[in-house]
């Protein structure tokens, strides 16, 4: 899994799948505090702190959406 290399997708040489889907789920989820359930940048609405099993769970599922996005092919 971490040897695979990525096709021609944009990323830098060398780099497998696994490693350019972690880099942009680690930037998703800083960036808009995906999965900590409170809502994100000023919008309001109803707060619920999620347990930190929901939280690795929502972490898991962005993991797995960046990581289908790395792998398709780009539009020709």
């Amino acid at each position: 899994m971490a040897d695979e290399i990525s096709k021609d997708n944009g990323s830098a040489p060398g780099r497998g799948v696994d490693e350019v889907a972690l880099e942009m789920m680690k930037f998703i989820a800083l960036t808009t505090g995906y999965g900590k359930g409170a809502p994100a940048a000023g919008f309001g609405g109803k707060s619920t702190a999620r347990t930190p099993e929901e939280y690795a769970e929502a972490l898991l599922d962005l993991f797995l959406k960046c990581k289908k996005t790395v792998k398709s092919e780009p539009p020709a």
